[in-house]
């Protein structure tokens, strides 16, 4: 076994001590010399037995000719990016003389190797292999195939996909940094220009009249990968703002920011998602548009979409008005939704009136048919006992700060201000204690500032939790089945986390309207692609999570190993480091197993091909 030390870059956060390292091996009675670079690593000791050191295989290379092995020599694919060809070469290693026979011959200077340019590989393909697996590339090349460029349009969306789903920025961003840090030139198949600026925003200005036929195309796709179904729909509305005026943009008004930026201009987010987190439909909606009215035009839509059909509804309390709700009812579209707390009060009286049946162990629920509909008081003991901890913790967080400012604050001004932050801190649970302050004028003293516990607001909260008030046009036979599918809501909300924080669709900086849009469009493309990694996750793994996935493989990277050959040219292998336990173990859950190795490619000047010795002593 033989060792070379390595020259430029590291691989990997320990960059110290990485050799080349051949090592001979007998194969079919011959014998055959393989390369790999190596990583030095301490491993510490245990009880008597004293630290050591071992090797890591960081990249495996693979095998290179010995001129006494010339019977069974290995050729090479090499791409020469001088002539835009590829040939079949022969490596030899410069300390061994090359064969008088051998054809396409080229001698590389093993102890002068370097490693350059390490960047993420694995998310990379593995954003790519989702790509494909949706059939996203088939579905967009039909889309793009009229349209000219020297980089085809599909891999440029693809590009912006990707860099969305993985490390979500600007398109400026993904220009000026992402693309050379990430594997994508080598996985794509593409150069540099794929990322340049004009292209990417171009790209954007292509995508949003197949809207309609992308969701189409993921739902029968989803459907064939996960026997998914869409009978149960839930909706719900979000917001994303904007970093500027936008005043080109009649849909950037000021509304309800749920995301506390009330200051900005913003867009209103509608979606239909399936109880497994699969998107069904998006709009994107003007700033000040108002919940309850956008149920009614998407109820249309999706029935214009995607046909007639007994489908369920699944709503938050503040989506449907009682005129939607009255036209569904008439139409037989059924719903669930959930109730206000203030309707719970009115009906409170002919609830009591009714005995509890027993859902499933920890659910019991009350079933009142009222006028076409049924309404269901769900108590559920797991989220009773999560309210109750949820509301002492607050009310006890709110009675200690009186407590103090009743014993040092003698300012009446600084004690209102105090007073409102605490009772902005406990929410719901200042409703329980009343709380008088000094009238203006007056001292700050045991008599002028008091508080109290209201007995009967306490009574009453402590005999609401838990409990869910719905109303639903569906059988009451099965109240679990209500219950379950009203709670599947947080798919939606997980749905707009995803889209928020996962891939970063706010703020949004662009101006312009269709940019806009293209923008939320990309977005909700890398979320298709992460809620189908998270659905092959489920059967095996339901722990882990897509981004924990993509963050793992991530820390396969790609480098460049450069080999200098003795006629002054580079012969440059991309090489992804060898996968680790914790890959193998993610590429076995999801049944993936690496690609091969890219083919090298050779530069500065044109090949020139070594003709066999006795050729040439023929002439």
């Amino acid at each position: 076994m033989k060792t070379y030390p390595l020259v430029g870059v590291g691989v990997g956060p320990e960059h110290g001590g990485m050799f080349l390292r051949s090592q001979k091996r007998w194969k079919n009675g011959k014998q055959h010399r393989y390369f790999s670079v190596v990583e030095n690593r301490r491993v510490a000791g245990t009880g008597r037995k004293p630290s050591k050191v071992v090797q890591r295989t960081v990249l495996y290379l693979g095998e290179i000719n010995d001129s006494q092995q010339a019977v069974w020599r290995k050729t090479l694919e090499v791409f020469d990016e001088s002539s835009r060809q590829t040939h079949q070469l022969s490596l030899f290693p410069a300390d061994r003389p090359v064969p008088p026979d051998a054809l396409n011959a080229i001698q590389v200077k093993l102890s002068q190797m370097q490693l350059c340019r390490p960047r993420a590989y694995g998310d990379g393909w593995l954003g790519c292999w989702l790509w494909q697996h949706l059939e996203l590339d088939r579905f967009w090349q039909r889309r793009f195939e009229d349209s000219r460029g020297e980089v085809p349009w599909e891999k440029v969306l693809q590009l912006l996909t990707i860099h969305r789903l993985i490390d979500p920025g600007s398109e400026f961003r993904l220009h000026r940094q992402w693309f050379d840090r990430s594997a994508m030139d080598e996985l794509l198949g593409v150069d540099f220009q794929a990322a340049s600026k004009d292209r990417l925003y171009r790209c954007l200005d292509r995508l949003l009249s197949h809207k309609d036929d992308l969701f189409r195309h993921l739902r029968q796709r989803w459907q064939d990968l996960f026997a998914a179904e869409f009978d149960v729909l839930l909706y719900d509305l979000t917001s994303t703002y904007f970093e500027g005026l936008c005043r080109q943009n009649p849909k950037a008004k000021h509304g309800y920011n749920r995301d506390g930026r009330s200051e900005c201009r913003q867009v209103v987010i509608a979606l239909v998602v399936t109880p497994q987190g699969f998107p069904l439909a998006y709009e994107v909606l003007a700033g000040n548009t108002v919940d309850n009215t956008t149920l009614g035009d998407f109820l249309a839509k999706i029935e214009q979409r995607y046909g007639k059909a007994r489908r369920v509804w699944v709503m938050d309390r503040g989506v449907p008005t009682e005129a939607t709700l009255a036209e569904m009812r008439q139409a037989g579209t059924d719903y669930l939704v959930g109730t206000p707390r203030s309707l719970l009060s009115r009906l409170e009286q002919s609830l009591a009136e009714l005995p509890w049946q027993e859902a499933r162990q920890d659910l019991r629920v009350k079933l009142l048919p009222k006028d076409g509909e049924v309404y269901v008081l769900a108590q559920s003991q797991a989220r009773r006992a999560k309210e109750k901890a949820m509301r002492r913790r607050r009310l006890r967080k709110l009675w200690d700060g009186l407590k103090r400012l009743r014993a040092h604050c003698r300012s009446r001004d600084r004690l209102l201000e105090r007073i409102a932050v605490l009772k902005h801190e406990a929410g719901h649970a200042a409703r329980l204690v009343e709380i008088h302050v000094p009238a203006a004028g007056q001292p700050v003293n045991l008599q002028t500032f008091r508080y109290g516990l209201k007995v009967d607001a306490y009574r009453a909260a402590r005999r609401r939790e838990g409990a869910y008030l719905l109303r639903a046009t569906l059988p009451p036979d099965e109240p679990q089945r209500l219950w379950e599918h009203y709670m599947v809501l947080v798919e939606v909300e997980a749905a707009f986390k995803c889209l928020k924080s996962d891939l970063a669709i706010r703020p949004v900086y662009h101006q312009l309207e269709h940019r806009v849009e293209a923008h939320i469009f990309v977005a909700f493309l890398g979320y298709c692609l992460m809620v189908t990694l998270k659905n092959l996750l489920r059967p095996h793994a339901p722990g882990l999570t897509a981004r924990a996935v993509l963050e793992k493989l991530a820390t396969i990277h790609m480098v460049n190993v450069r080999l200098p050959t003795t006629d002054g040219r580079w012969l440059t292998m991309p090489r992804y480091t060898q996968p680790q336990a914790e890959h193998k173990m993610i590429l076995n859950l999801l049944g993936l197993s690496l690609p091969a190795q890219p083919p090298p490619r050779i530069t500065a000047g044109q090949i020139h091909l070594v003709e066999p010795a006795r050729k040439a002593a023929d002439v």
